[in-house]
């Protein structure tokens, strides 16, 4: 459905939604990994190393906890990226989903730009590392792990973004948004 002034209906999931989605997705492939480690999966734990990698192979609780924990970040940040473009996305305030998103896509893109240009510094000899560096893991971060949050948080960008100028054009024209938008 088109709305007056050409902006599309952000909940019929057409024209402009990629990013929403996309987030979603990288959101919730990420949560997978981090679950399959906190049940005590190793496949691929070799990508993280030093100590992480060393107390994620003994099987160590709290680092089996922190990975639990951090699929339950990643789940809730997929949740988020969604609840920009679907109906039931509308019960949250615009001001508390707005915010969520903006907050999510920062923290992702200023961790993950840092680290992968940081790791990319390393890895192209213009700044020392100590010896005992794992520089396998290392083009993991700077090529996976890093560059993953940077590109989730510059799709949840992109939504937050558009869920503003979508929501904001919705209330101007006085149609209102339920859950105090």
């Amino acid at each position: 459905m088109v709305a007056e002034e050409g902006v599309t209906d952000r909940y019929r999931g057409t024209d402009g939604n990629g990013p929403a989605y996309g987030a979603c997705l990288l959101a919730a492939a990420y949560a997978v990994v981090s679950f399959y480690w906190a049940f005590g999966g190793t496949a691929g734990i070799g990508t993280l190393g030093g100590r992480l990698e060393e107390l994620g192979r003994q099987g160590d609780p709290a680092v089996l906890w922190l990975a639990g924990v951090a699929g339950v970040l990643k789940v809730a940040g997929a949740v988020v990226a969604l609840a920009l473009v679907r109906p039931w996305g509308r019960v949250m305030p615009r001001w508390l989903l707005s915010g969520a998103a903006w907050a999510g896509a920062v923290v992702l893109v200023a961790y993950g730009a840092l680290n992968v240009v940081v790791g990319g510094l390393v890895l192209g000899g213009v700044v020392e590392a100590p010896e005992a560096a794992d520089r396998g893991a290392l083009w993991w971060h700077v090529l996976v792990w890093d560059l993953w949050f940077l590109v989730w948080g510059v799709l949840l960008g992109v939504a937050a973004w558009r869920y503003g100028r979508v929501t904001a054009a919705a209330v101007s024209r006085g149609r209102g948004l339920p859950g105090g938008g």
